[in-house]
């Protein structure tokens, strides 16, 4: 026998491993800033429905005059996307941004890092999101639901499941 301690067999491995960074070292936006994202947005397009409201017949926040409920809501979420496209469409299509996510530094990529396209964003992203909420009963649970899902650890909210996109900072 040797005058050399035995090695312990069971013992784990003593290697120094360095942790491995997420798909291309894309560091997920927070909760807070998502959501402050999400509020810039939501004013700036009620500020602008206000204006159209002002200048036009059309008028969001007077809603009994043009038939049943079920129809304004509809109208009003067809008009709602056109302005979202008129407002938001440019910068998502060139930087995968809303005016909010730009302003506090974030971006919408698909989830293994690579440039969303603007047919996935404003489609499934966006327009699917919306007309869900649509569905009666359904659609609130579908919101709550949507809204609770960033608590994940992935922070992917069921509209970026549905997109497969994920909001990184930039």
């Amino acid at each position: 026998m040797s005058d050399a301690p035995e090695a312990n067999r069971f013992a784990p491995p003593t290697a120094h491993v360095e942790d491995v960074p997420s798909a291309g070292g894309l560091i997920l936006a927070g909760r807070g800033a998502r959501l402050g994202a999400a509020l810039i947005d939501g004013l700036l397009a009620g500020l602008v429905f206000w204006g159209i409201s002002l200048v036009t017949p059309f008028n969001v926040f007077q809603a009994a005059d043009r038939g049943g409920l079920m129809l304004v809501m509809i109208e009003n979420t067809l008009a709602a996307f056109v302005i979202f496209l008129v407002l938001q469409g440019y910068l998502l299509h060139t930087q995968g941004q809303t005016i909010g996510k730009k302003l506090l530094n974030m971006r919408i990529v698909r989830s293994d890092g690579s440039k969303a396209s603007l047919a996935r964003l404003a489609g499934l992203r966006y327009f699917v999101n919306s007309v869900l909420a649509l569905i009666p009963f359904v659609g609130w649970l579908y919101g709550l639901l949507d809204a609770l899902l960033i608590f994940r650890e992935s922070r992917k909210c069921l509209h970026d499941n549905l997109a497969d996109t994920i909001v990184i900072k930039t």
